[in-house]
């Protein structure tokens, strides 16, 4: 998973950080609350973690905008523990509501139970292909077949957004994270990915990304 945290505590931010990245997710840590808005105009992930309590803004707001705009799934993360508060959370389209302290190992719980209820099923079948986005795995005719980290990566993006367009800003910023590649990678990665899967399955949408057939 890639993961968006919003968490202004240095300390704990830092450690959910490494313990997420430890676990196998793909994290962007941000403790300045200014910036959310522009990451996630520009990077694509699977699912934000928010704290309520923040420097600058007020995190029920920034929730609400979160579920307006953008299709993702919530975790609030909180010292918030009145009913009330976590009332108003869910009536704006939360999630999940963690109150800390906590056990970080109950976030990766958390997080893989949420993304399991919003994008629905985890293994996907298209034609003689089978998917499974939560074992990581592909099969064609029932043979398992050897992905790169990287193919993996870029066909896990596109399938949990099948049917929907992904930029090449948005492959560029999830497979490929603060690394200077440009879209002659992703043109090399999809023609592999074709290759192996059928090319009907990923379409090419001239200048602007790619799809998945839905």
């Amino acid at each position: 998973m890639r993961v968006l945290l919003i968490e202004d505590d240095t300390h704990l931010g830092d450690a959910l950080k490494r313990y997420l990245e430890k676990e196998g997710h793909n994290c962007n840590w941000i403790d300045d609350d200014r910036e959310v808005f522009l990451v996630l105009n520009s990077e694509a992930f699977d699912i934000v973690v928010l704290d309520l309590i923040l420097k600058f803004t007020n995190g029920e707001g920034i929730l609400k905008k979160i579920k307006e705009k953008y299709d993702l799934p919530v975790i609030v993360l909180t010292a918030k523990i009145e009913i009330r508060d976590k009332e108003i959370c869910f009536n704006l389209g939360a999630d999940d509501y963690i109150t800390k302290p906590f056990h970080p190992k109950e976030l990766i719980l958390r997080i893989n139970s949420v993304c399991r209820r919003y994008y629905g099923k985890e293994v996907v079948r298209v034609k003689d292909i089978e998917i499974d986005l939560e074992k990581k795995t592909v099969k064609k005719n029932e043979l398992l077949i050897d992905l790169t980290n990287k193919d993996w990566q870029l066909l896990e993006l596109l399938v949990r957004n099948r049917g929907k367009l992904v930029s090449n800003n948005m492959i560029l910023n999830y497979v490929w994270p603060y690394t200077d590649t440009d879209e002659n990678s992703i043109r090399a990665y999809v023609k592999r990915l074709r290759k192996i899967l059928g090319g009907e399955l990923i379409k090419n949408v001239k200048g602007r990304g790619y799809t998945f057939l839905e």
